[in-house]
């Protein structure tokens, strides 16, 4: 085979040039250097541009295809990567192509969005973040990876780590909601997840942390908008959960599309090179998004596709996805002197060395065995974990009491429920969005599910209305069954195109005719339980003043009925909390809890301050909101001392008693307020969490660590610090309840 030959020799190279030092063995690092210097020296202008390409695969009802100006750009090296070009059968051939039918035999890298999922698919990320569990984040991370790489890929367009405070902007879905610090804790797990612990395990993928940067903040919540902000705001709020990735080992880095301060990030030389390069010391290699770079043409910033190619070049942009200008533009750029010939190879060298550490010079078809690919497609570890991710990213947001007791959980015993709802018996939109290749047909429904968890429950079905428009023929059959069932279970919410890339909405509603059925159902004076599948926040005021119970289930994958079952009748006990705050009308949007005061806060009784005229100011559900069959109390909080040092710290401790009747989880957290600083501060700041297991009547003491570097931030001059003052803590179940203290910061200036 042609590769063979191509390795030996480059070996060979390697081994002599280690013959040249004194160590006999100059370790791994430098063997990788030899050998990618002695591969670069080799190369062709041309070849280099193929290794900083990257083109899609095709997919078409007889199955995967690439195009034919594709295969000859492979062929001729000017393609050293592809993207969604997955299954063993298919990229086995590709991968052949590449190390036996081009000059130097270079393996392709093989990439795909895996976002919450490949084929077994999670809870979308949205409502995973929803655990507040990092374990179970970075093991949905974990699974996905194995599965994803028995069918050939090596590397995911994933974690999305963009802060996001705008539910109308559909990307939403695919992050962990707006706090900084839950965004850079989940960014890290899911990174940890998806590479383990060493790259060469055909168990393991590489994982590209986007969109870089702050593309979570788009004017009006429109995708692909501009993005405006001051820096203060940039790296206080936005870029952290960037630099957690990286400080994990994320690999890669894709960007965003939006521009920041007038430049598209694709050509953004603040963002690529200034603090990912300089600042950060990033050691891997930036992709775009698709075809990012001949967009900056659109955006005004350049007049045509040749000077984007030099922006995006010159800011330290490595890999053009999709747009095929590199490899078209590089070798005259370079011929012209208007770029770096050796910036060109640091390029190419940054692509070679991830191929290197996946062992694909080693084994390039090492991701590429169908004996584990077929084993491991919706093996029963990946299926038990999805149950256990979507049950504990559920969040029960209302539970009315009818007389003693309340709605939920249902007993088992025999009664007859109506289940009525465009997302009731639905595979597809249950797997929600990027569900890429997840098989809806693997998918439990929750009219299957609520069949296996509770056999002896009659259960009539109706779908009633659809997800647009406003067909009403459904509602009479829907209000026929409701009439003669003893309960009503709504299943409503968006379908899966409603939310992610490209799914902005300005209503925040429940799509279609939903709302009107829900009324209309709701009029006929049954109880009703209505379960929200969504990709975001919607706008439920409605539903939490006339509807005795509401679980927001978000779009839990390929185990959602079973999953919802289970919650619904009390096999598990829900313990999920909000990582996004749910606003009571678009028009408080954006709203989120960790503001700022103005200098006319909130005063009911003067008109003169800052609130509306129509609606509270308070959100309908705040950041870390989310209830259980069991009741909590908080009581004795104590702070064990009254200031600390910048070399100190000091102990939170607050106790947690379950109340109630069942064993239940509760998510306890701590929050900070800086009370007086150089600039203005938060009211509040989530700096801690945990997760703890009660069983009824049972108490525990809950303990937080506080250090000086919890309370920094950019202070006026933009330095980095914490500063002395008084502080207020916060511990309770939610952001907006809890007990408090206070403490001061003693600093050697200032004592």
């Amino acid at each position: 085979m042609r590769h063979t030959v191509s390795y030996s020799a480059l070996f060979v190279l390697t081994l002599l040039a280690g013959c040249a030092f004194k160590n006999p063995d100059p370790g791994p690092q430098h063997k990788m250097n030899v050998f990618i210097d002695s591969l670069i020296n080799e190369m062709t202008v041309e070849e280099k541009a193929g290794q900083l390409t990257l083109y899609t695969s095709g997919w078409t009802v007889t199955g995967p295809q690439l195009r034919e100006d594709y295969i000859e750009e492979l062929k001729a090296g000017r393609a050293g990567n592809l993207f969604n070009a997955h299954t063993v059968d298919y990229a086995i051939e590709l991968q052949r192509m590449a190390v036996e039918e081009t000059r130097l035999g270079i393996p392709l890298l093989f990439g795909l969005d895996v976002i919450h999922g490949y084929k077994t698919t999670f809870p979308i990320p949205l409502a995973e973040a929803s655990t507040w569990d990092m374990d179970i984040i970075r093991k949905t991370a974990r699974l996905s990876a194995k599965e994803a790489a028995s069918a050939g890929i090596n590397w995911t367009f994933n974690p999305m780590v963009d802060v996001a405070r705008d539910p109308r902007w559909g990307r939403i879905a695919e992050g962990a909601g707006e706090d900084t610090y839950l965004g850079s804790l989940v960014a890290a797990a899911r990174v940890k997840g998806y590479q383990g612990d060493d790259l060469s395990d055909p168990t393991t993928i590489l994982a590209c942390v986007k969109h870089f940067a702050a593309y979570g903040a788009p004017q009006a919540g429109r995708d692909y908008h501009t993005v405006d902000m001051s820096d203060r705001v940039l790296r206080e709020t936005y870029l952290p959960p960037y630099k957690a990735a990286l400080d994990a080992g994320a690999a890669t880095v894709m960007t965003s599309f939006n521009e920041l301060d007038g430049v598209p990030a694709s050509g953004n030389h603040y963002l690529m090179t200034e603090i990912l390069r300089d600042e950060w010391g990033f050691k891997g290699f930036v992709v775009t998004d698709y075809t990012a770079i001949n967009e900056m043409v659109p955006h005004g910033v350049v007049a045509n596709e040749k000077e984007a190619v030099e922006l995006a070049f010159n800011a330290g942009v490595e890999m053009d996805m999709q747009g095929g200008i590199y490899s078209k533009y590089i070798p005259e750029l370079l011929e012209e002197g208007r770029i770096d010939g050796s910036r060109l190879d640091d390029y190419v060298r940054r692509v070679l060395e991830m191929k290197y550490k996946l062992g694909l010079f080693e084994d390039p078809y090492r991701y590429l065995n169908k004996a584990r690919e077929e084993e491991t497609l919706y093996a029963k570890e990946l299926m038990d974990h999805a149950l256990v991710s979507a049950k504990e990213s559920i969040v029960l947001l209302k539970n009315k009491k009818a007389g003693n007791s309340a709605l939920l959980p249902l007993s088992k015993s025999p009664k007859t429920i109506a289940l009525i709802g465009p997302l009731a018996d639905n595979q597809k939109d249950m797997l929600g969005t990027w569900h890429v290749a997840g098989d809806a047909s693997k998918v439990v429904t929750l009219l299957q599910g609520i069949r296996e968890t509770a056999p002896d429950v009659t259960v009539h079905y109706a779908k009633g209305a659809g997800f647009t428009g406003n067909d009403q023929s459904g509602f009479n059959e829907a209000v026929a069954i409701a009439r003669k069932s003893d309960i009503v279970i709504m299943a409503i919410g968006e379908g899966h195109h409603q939310s992610g890339e490209a799914a902005s909405r300005s209503d925040l509603g429940l799509p279609g005719p939903q709302q009107a059925l829900l009324e209309k159902i709701h009029a006929l004076g049954k109880p009703v339980i209505a379960v929200v599948m969504a990709g975001r926040p919607l706008t439920l005021e409605w539903m939490d003043e006339n509807i005795p119970a509401i679980v927001n289930a978000w779009h839990p994958g390929t185990q959602s009925g079973r999953a919802i079952a289970q919650v619904l009748f009390g096999d598990h006990n829900p313990a999920g909390k909000l990582t996004i705050t749910f606003p009571r009308n678009v028009g408080q949007v954006p709203v989120f809890y960790s503001m700022k005061n103005t200098g006319r806060p909130f005063d009911a009784d003067n008109k003169y301050t800052s609130k509306y005229l129509d609606v509270a100011n308070e959100p309908l559900y705040p950041f870390g909101y989310g209830l259980s069959y069991t009741t909590f109390a908080y009581s004795d909080i104590k702070l064990d001392r009254k200031e600390i040092t910048e070399q100190g710290s000091l102990q939170v401790s607050i106790n947690v008693s379950n109340t109630g009747e069942y064993e239940g989880q509760e998510i306890v957290q701590l929050y900070i307020c800086d009370k007086v600083g150089s600039v203005t501060r938060p009211v509040k700041e989530l700096r801690g969490f945990t997760k703890i297991n009660l069983k009824p009547g049972e108490s525990q003491t809950v303990s937080f660590t506080i250090t000086s570097e919890d309370l920094a931030f950019y202070t006026r001059d933009m330095s980095y610090r914490a500063e002395p003052g008084s502080f207020t803590v916060f511990v309770g179940p939610n952001s907006a309840e809890g007990l408090e203290g206070g403490f001061e910061l003693k600093l050697p200036d200032a004592l």
